[in-house]
């Protein structure tokens, strides 16, 4: 069985929480975050059909220095997808604008940016606070997004910051979360053409809404963080199945509709067909 697409769709690939170290380090002694990114590149590159943009959401290093930036730099080389980052808090902005210089709002500062893929504008918002786990949007953030918002009202757009501006259930995630998500909702509340709101931070992959919009966070390449409800353990992570989030934008009505898939990274079994040439289920 096969379904034709008749509508415009747009897609847009999200890893997020790569946390690279210099060559040859782990991150917390266990995880090899660099092998984690080279097999996460390795299954964008084999995506059919090809993302038409892939965005990075936050902690692409796991502390800031040149050498873990030029080792993720060497590590992104051979993605076959353009590609477009906002920092997390272990990020530096300085040392990433320098290893990743291209189309941020402003030459200093808040490493904001905007993509105008097709039909959809992808939204880019640097949330983090410098030398803080938390995020928060300053007033010059909300009136940079303000303003993107206002700027084309026609577009849907599909908006993407590291720190989620909404609750998990994790304690020890949630008090480094978006602080002042109030500021942040009562803007797209104003805006019905922002779709999604796409986080990462918590390297566990979570579904629900916000302001009015689709709200996700990103799983990680590498580990996740426990799911911990009930506040037993300390701050810890597990070696869960590695993925990433593929997000399409399809054209309808209005703003059209988006659709996120869990794309686990790896090799496995298949594609097997369900019928035979006869068109018998085997």
């Amino acid at each position: 069985m096969t379904g034709q697409i008749t509508a415009p769709r747009v897609l847009v690939a999200q890893i997020s929480d790569l946390h690279v170290k210099p060559a040859g380090l782990r991150a917390y002694q266990h995880v090899d975050t660099a092998a984690a990114l080279a097999r996460c590149v390795k299954e964008l590159n084999r995506l059919v059909p090809r993302p038409d943009l892939v965005v990075i959401s936050g902690d692409l290093v796991d502390a800031p220095s040149k050498a873990a930036y030029d080792h993720l730099v060497q590590l992104l080389s051979p993605l076959e997808i353009p590609f477009a980052a906002v920092p997390g808090n272990h990020d530096d902005r300085d040392l990433m604008r320098v290893a990743l210089p291209d189309g941020y709002a402003r030459a200093a500062g808040a490493l904001h940016s905007l993509r105008a893929i097709h039909e959809i504008d992808v939204v880019l918002i640097d949330s983090i606070v410098p030398g803080r786990d938390y995020g928060a949007l300053d007033a010059d953030a909300l009136t940079w997004l303000q303003g993107v918002l206002v700027a084309s009202p026609a577009r849907p757009a599909l908006l993407f910051l590291h720190h989620p501006p909404f609750v998990t259930g994790i304690g020890h995630m949630d008090v480094q979360n978006l602080r002042n998500a109030g500021e942040f909702a009562a803007i797209l509340r104003q805006h019905q053409r922002a779709r999604l709101v796409a986080a990462g931070h918590v390297h566990r992959a979570t579904l629900t809404s916000f302001a009015g919009a689709a709200a996700t966070i990103c799983p990680a390449p590498n580990h996740a963080v426990a799911l911990d409800f009930n506040g037993d353990l300390p701050p810890s992570f597990r070696i869960e199945p590695p993925a990433f989030h593929l997000h399409v934008w399809f054209a309808g009505d209005e703003f059209g509709s988006i659709v996120t898939h869990w794309i686990p990274i790896g090799d496995f079994e298949g594609p097997y067909r369900f019928f035979d040439d006869r068109g018998e289920l085997l």
